[in-house]
């Protein structure tokens, strides 16, 4: 299962690292290349979003089979404390998914975006040479 978190943190980041780099003001001559490779890892980018599906399944599921402490005596403070640290990677990896959907989401709509900027600045330099 530590795989699947390893993968879905570095697609994050990898992710988060690209949307930098294409919103910087100043790097338009590396602007085309980065544009390029960006769009070609879009679609590996999206096995995302089954893993973090599934992640999200397992959050959940480690969730409502979690024993629950309902009276003081009935845990001890060791497993008290084990539930707590449970429940607090649990949120720390809800954060993490819920990253890296929105910034593969960012990532699919800027690339999109400086694509069509891309597009209609030519069919204005198509258009003033010819008019």
């Amino acid at each position: 299962m530590a795989l699947e978190w390893v993968a879905v943190a570095y697609a994050a980041g990898a992710e988060a690292v690209m949307l930098l780099l294409l919103t910087l003001p100043g790097l338009n001559p590396l602007r085309n290349g980065l544009l390029s490779v960006t769009k070609t890892l879009l679609k590996p980018f999206f096995s995302i979003l089954p893993i973090c599906l599934f992640l999200v399944m397992d959050i959940y599921w480690k969730y409502e089979t979690m024993p629950s402490c309902k009276t003081l005596n009935s845990c001890s403070p060791s497993e008290n404390m084990r539930h707590q640290k449970s429940t607090i990677k649990s949120q720390r990896n809800a954060l993490l998914i819920a990253a890296a959907l929105v910034f593969y989401w960012l990532l699919y709509s800027v690339t999109k975006l400086i694509d069509r900027v891309g597009q209609l600045q030519f069919q204005i330099k198509k258009s003033t040479k010819n008019g």
